[in-house]
């Protein structure tokens, strides 16, 4: 298996039913974290191909996307042509941001951190260029579940890929945020059901009904947190 992942590993994975319904239940998860996003700055860290960042266009953010890839900032380009949504594309390694302090009021990062061995130094930066009272959302992996496992064994057993991939607890990403002064609000889950078609098919009617309870079990953990203002 390649040590990275490209832009058609992510258009094969949104074309399944499994990341279909996968991705639609992790992205509901954001939205409801991140609020109105309308007329924002906001920058979608390791975007990827760029679809969340579409998604927050299109709900009317001013969007900047940056990406250490440059397949995925030119594919994140094109689905912004394509769609006719106008991004900021950066070519740029989260934990080295090539933007000025405060220049953001909502930084987001999804299943990012997961390839980050540090988490300090890539939340910590996210943190700087935030904005005082600025939002910061980050949705990752969650180690306790079935989905991490499965990854770990798929290390186990060669893949170079998830030999790179480190999953963190609810806890673990509360600690990250925290130590980069940022006031957590909360932390969730989503996509409480195994890496199957026909469980995610039959359980994800069920996926808000289990966020209310736990974060136990949830494949997707996402926390929201604040950037204070000085004291």
């Amino acid at each position: 298996m390649s040590t990275v992942l490209g832009p058609d590993l992510y258009a094969g994975w949104r074309e399944s039913d499994l990341g279909a319904i996968t991705e639609a239940l992790e992205d509901r998860l954001l939205f409801a974290l991140i609020g109105d996003v309308a007329g924002k700055r906001v920058l979608d860290v390791g975007c990827g191909e760029g679809a969340f960042a579409v998604s927050l266009r299109r709900r009317g953010a001013i969007v900047t996307a940056a990406d250490p890839s440059g397949p995925m900032i030119a594919a994140a380009r094109d689905r912004a042509r394509e769609t006719e949504n106008a991004l900021s594309l950066v070519q740029a390694r989260g934990e080295q941001l090539p933007f000025a302090d405060a220049s953001f009021d909502l930084v987001v990062a999804k299943t990012v951190l997961c390839f980050v061995g540090d988490g300090q130094p890539f939340v910590s930066e996210m943190a700087r260029v935030l904005r005082p009272g600025g939002r910061f959302v980050i949705g990752e992996l969650n180690k306790w579940s079935s989905w991490a496992v499965q990854r770990r064994l798929r290390a186990w057993f060669g893949s170079k890929l998830w030999q790179r991939g480190r999953f963190r607890t609810p806890g673990e990403l509360r600690k990250l945020a925290q130590t980069a002064a940022l006031e957590v609000e909360t932390v969730r889950g989503a996509v409480y059901y195994p890496r199957i078609r026909a469980a995610a098919r039959s359980m994800a009617p069920l996926d808000a009904a289990f966020a209310r309870w736990t974060t136990i079990g949830a494949a997707f953990i996402a926390l929201a947190a604040v950037k204070p203002f000085s004291r």
